[in-house]
């Protein structure tokens, strides 16, 4: 594709922007269209809110262990309003602070919503419609980035007061007094853990055998039996036929019949993408069943010139994801080199208390897959650092092939999401165990017990 190239992105998040800065440095003429905020969705009510609610809770975590380190506490309060102010002020400055280094950057940043015509213009550009002032802007290469929003059960519909989405936890004035969670897997089970340490009772209804059933066996065990001693209640092989607010609160009726109250209802049953109204099968975009559009490992859809990152896409659900998908999308469209997305090697973590953070290929995969492989786990607790700060629950886990290459691993505990890194590295380059254990770590150091579980698989 020549210098110059006019690039039109429907979608800011993080798909959106990321491949927006990507193709202006390489001289492309970019327009991007976004109707709620640039940031999109993980900016403004998804990511950045939901992770500055969960260190919030972080910090009233810490008071736990107070005791045992001599330190005296008293009451522990929570002004939800105070919490909820300033992580909408976050989630504002900083789409605000993207959006002036896209502008910076020289992209066109348009406020309103796009879809895309059926037909070509007469010199072969794709054509996009933008609204609300039905403007019509041409285009070399289409990128499409609309993300997803929080799917709805026909009898459990949200209403912003008593029966909330994730989107709308953070208008609440006051800490839920009960609040039932349906669906437990990860957004389930982080705001679950999030409430339950900023003082609410939490019931958590599991479709499932377990809470996290799409994580390590291992991990999810752990972070399930930490909440049974913080005091959760968990609903196991329980699904939610419908919600009622009553006015005092909700009254959840589980498909057995049983029914739950409590004061909240947070659906958590995850998302749809946003696919609907952009005229996409009309110019030539596949979607699936489920609505995503489909994309190969360069980004592109099956329609020329047209490309797709994010959410909408149905790959995987990540920010880390939809922002590589955009840089790939316009890599591969302006005739840059690069590597195609391999998501076997995409760390992902959990934002609950301890955190969870997994990279490659994981041990139930490879029991499944009949692979022979060598597994070593160390818990956190002979760790001389966590000994220190008072932190007793967590592990590291590595699997390794039988020449003792790095295939997965999984960590467990405080900072886990930052833990990971050297072992998603590792991953990424097939380094043996004896490539990681040799570097040396910090003494003490929780990273310590990344060597030492290297070191047992010597």
């Amino acid at each position: 594709m020549r210098a110059g190239s006019r690039v039109v992105i429907i979608g800011g998040g993080p798909g959106g922007y990321e491949a927006a800065t990507v193709a202006s440095r390489m001289g492309a003429d970019v327009w991007l269209v976004e109707r709620r905020g640039v940031g999109g969705s993980a900016v403004l009510t998804d990511v950045v809110p939901s992770k500055t609610l969960i260190a919030t809770s972080e910090w009233a975590a810490q008071t736990e262990s107070a005791g045992e380190l001599g330190i005296r506490t008293g009451a522990v309060g929570v002004d939800m309003a105070q919490v909820n102010t300033r992580l909408r002020h976050l989630a504002a400055s900083q789409s605000s602070d993207i959006r002036l280094a896209l502008e910076h950057a020289g992209v066109h940043v348009l406020d309103g919503s796009a879809r895309l015509l059926p037909d070509m213009s007469a010199q072969g550009r794709r054509r996009v419609l933008v609204d609300p002032a039905s403007r019509e802007v041409e285009a070399d290469i289409v990128l499409v980035a609309t993300g997803a929003r929080p799917r709805e059960l026909p009898d459990a519909r949200p209403d912003g007061k008593r029966i909330l989405n994730w989107t709308q936890l953070y208008d609440l004035d006051r800490v839920p007094e009960h609040l039932v969670v349906v669906g437990s897997g990860v957004t389930g089970a982080e705001f679950a853990g999030a409430f339950l340490t900023l003082g609410s009772r939490v019931t958590l209804v599991s479709s499932r055998d377990r809470v996290l059933p799409g994580e390590d066996a291992d991990a999810a065990e752990l972070v399930e039996e930490v909440f049974n001693r913080r005091g959760m209640r968990i609903e196991r092989h329980s699904r939610a036929a419908r919600v009622l607010n009553t006015g005092e609160g909700v009254e959840v009726t589980l498909t057995d019949g049983r029914t739950v109250h409590g004061s909240h209802c947070l659906m958590a049953v995850g998302a749809v993408p946003n696919t609907e109204d952009l005229g996409l099968e009309e110019a030539g975009v596949e979607l699936t069943p489920a609505g995503h559009i489909r994309v190969d490992r360069v980004s592109r859809t099956t329609a020329f010139r047209i490309y797709a990152a994010g959410d909408c896409t149905g790959v995987l659900p990540l920010a880390s994801v939809a922002a590589q998908q955009g840089r790939i999308a316009m890599w591969h469209a302006l005739g840059d080199t690069l590597e195609a997305l391999d998501t076997s090697a995409m760390a992902q973590a959990v934002f609950t208390s301890p955190e969870v953070a997994t990279v490659g290929l994981s041990e139930a995969a490879a029991e499944r897959s009949g692979r022979v492989v060598r597994v070593a786990q160390l818990p956190l607790a002979r760790n001389p650092r966590a000994k220190m700060q008072g932190v007793a629950d967590g592990f590291v886990k590595i699997v390794a092939s039988e020449a003792g290459v790095v295939l997965g691993a999984v960590v467990v505990g405080p900072h886990a999401s930052d833990l990971v890194f050297p072992l998603t590295l590792a991953v990424r380059r097939r380094m043996t165990v004896d490539e990681l254990s040799a570097a040396p770590t910090v003494y003490p150091s929780i990273s310590g017990s990344i060597a030492e579980v290297a070191r047992i698989l010597h």
